[in-house]
């Protein structure tokens, strides 16, 4: 099964965002994340949905974030994006007729979804600012090297 990394770009580019004084297009987004602005423009119009960012056509247009990053959390970033599945293991058979498999799935699910708890806890408690200071820790570290 493929991973879903849209919330790890989209972080990636919400971060590039930031840096900047002014709009960022798809092109340069999608060439900073070596993809395709299409996928870009999928991605970042479920986060304008949500609010998070906003968007202008033309020759000085591009995507701006429309919010307040001490506020925005992984969590509504992963939210915004559909809540993809955070884990790409599951059961074998959904429905089984087998007691050992429904014995398996029945303690399979709740350890998932224990699991998936603690994670969106974590994600609710960290925000995009958190990982703006991160990147400018690291860089400044980078930078004296």
């Amino acid at each position: 099964m493929k991973r879903d990394s849209r919330l790890s770009s989209v972080l990636h580019a919400l971060l590039h965002m930031s840096e900047q004084d002014g709009p960022v297009t798809s092109e340069v987004l999608a060439d900073c994340m070596r993809t395709n602005p299409v996928v870009v423009r999928r991605t970042m119009g479920l986060l304008r949905k949500a609010g998070y960012v906003s968007s202008a056509k033309g020759h000085a247009g591009g995507w701006t974030i429309s919010c307040d990053l001490e506020k925005l959390t992984l969590r509504q970033l992963h939210e915004a994006l559909g809540e993809p599945a955070v884990f790409a293991i599951g059961n074998r058979t959904e429905t089984p007729d087998c007691l050992v498999e429904q014995s398996v799935n029945a303690i399979l699910d709740e350890t998932f979804a224990e699991a998936e708890a603690l994670l969106l806890n974590r994600f609710a408690a960290i925000t995009l600012a958190d990982l703006a200071r991160e990147f400018t820790s690291r860089h400044k570290r980078y930078r004296e090297g």
